[in-house]
């Protein structure tokens, strides 16, 4: 399908790129380039600010569907939907991750609320529950973090331990969780529970949304990864309280929830996280040319393909979302289940590649920090050694690649199951 902006989009275009060069000024000019992979810990009240200013403008959940379109006082590129935020075609959508990127916006701590939650209460959840929960995101005031992967369930979520017990009107969530990014700055957190007792594999889960102000039954502990860094944490719940009516898509029903929410995950975002991708390999290339590198035919070779591949990357997500009909919400899966497995293997061996070569363009000298050490004042990484040392991870996390291959291969393909 043809994949393209016309005028209306590019109209859109102007509007979102007035906005954002009229507010990362002042008080936010500080926070422009802050809060990328591996540097989240920047800028912490400086970026909850932004997102309600982002919310202010009715700027977050622009995919969402469903809305009523009234037009009050959101300018002329769209009207506004029924839960405060603006309403925008798929193209629109685009165009807005495209000039986020490239304004260097902050990195968004409501991500998670607005790209996953948000689109899943939309398939999901009952009216009762995107009437509480939508209103809060899309005006930037509540985070979330996402309470899926445990030790020894992480990629299989189908081993998942952590219960959820009926009291009442209420469930109490025992167990414990792993790598949930910006847990220590959510307010509330989506989990993935056993409500059946002495349910295995994917039958007996429940997605239940769990408020994260509740001191001594929720507790979140920061993991410090390879870059000093310590945006995502272990939660451990002990008795913590869920209403029943916060349970989405019925209870035992979590394992179709969650595949749901998996697929959002790989939609219009993934545009924005290529136009950093390619600051990324800017910042690369600049670096093999002041230093000669570029001279060499190997690492030329190399920084040629990462280009190519960027490029093929991003054709095959705007193919992606155009063969889903020109509609959908901000995540939504494209064509078939085999395509957000296909996407996550691209960009995450492309981005540790990426690492990689810039390491290579280094040489030696990229095993040294910028300044001097002592064991009282170890070296501040820069750009491009935290890059090498975070995209360690991204095959990994979001579902490894040995995972995305094997849905490829049982879930499209329909070759013969694993054996178990």
């Amino acid at each position: 399908m043809e994949f393209g902006f016309g005028p209306e989009d590019e109209e859109f275009r102007a509007e979102a790129r007035s906005w954002l060069g009229e507010h990362l000024a002042g008080v936010f000019a500080g926070a422009v380039g802050r809060g990328g992979p591996g540097s989240e810990h920047e800028g912490a009240g400086e970026r909850r600010a932004w997102e309600r200013e982002l919310g202010r403008g009715g700027w977050i959940g622009i995919g969402w569907e469903g809305g009523v379109d009234s037009g009050a006082g959101l300018g002329s590129g769209a009207g506004s939907g029924e839960y405060g935020n603006r309403r925008a075609t798929l193209t629109q959508q685009v165009v807005w991750a495209e000039e986020y990127a490239r304004a260097r916006a902050p990195g968004r701590y409501g991500h998670i609320g607005e790209n996953l939650l948000a689109p899943t209460l939309l398939a999901h959840g009952t009216q009762e529950q995107r009437d509480e929960f939508l209103p809060p995101i899309a005006r930037g005031e509540t985070l979330w973090c996402q309470g899926y992967s445990e030790p020894g369930a992480g990629s299989d979520l189908a081993g998942l331990r952590t219960v959820a017990v009926r009291e009442g009107d209420a469930y109490r969530v025992t167990g414990q969780k792993i790598w949930t990014s910006l847990a220590h700055e959510a307010d509330w957190c989506f989990v993935l529970a056993r409500t059946e007792a002495g349910s295995v594999g994917h039958r007996g889960i429940s997605f239940l949304l769990v408020p994260m102000d509740q001191p001594g039954r929720v507790e979140v502990r920061p993991i410090r990864q390879l870059t000093g860094t310590s945006e995502f944490n272990e939660v451990f719940f002990d008795g913590a309280v869920a209403r029943a009516s916060h349970v989405v898509g019925g209870v035992g029903n979590g394992w179709r929830v969650a595949m749901g929410l998996l697929g959002f995950e790989r939609g219009v975002s993934t545009l924005v996280q290529q136009i950093g991708f390619a600051e990324e390999l800017g910042g690369v290339v600049r670096e093999a040319v002041e230093r000669g590198a570029v001279e060499d035919p190997v690492l030329r070779d190399r920084l040629v393909r990462q280009w190519a591949e960027l490029r093929v990357m991003r054709w095959n997500a705007l193919r992606t979302l155009g063969s889903s009909g020109g509609s959908g919400s901000s995540g939504g899966s494209g064509d078939g289940v085999g395509a957000p497995s296909v996407a996550k293997l691209l960009w995450g061996g492309w981005h540790q590649r990426l690492g990689e070569l810039a390491m290579g363009v280094r040489g030696a000298v990229g095993a040294v920090g910028p300044g001097d050490w002592s064991e009282s004042a170890p070296y501040e990484l820069d750009a491009l050694q935290r890059l090498f040392l975070f995209t360690r991870a991204d095959t990994i996390y979001g579902g490894s690649d040995e995972i995305q291959r094997n849905i490829i291969a049982e879930r499209v393909l329909g070759l013969p199951r694993e054996a178990r």
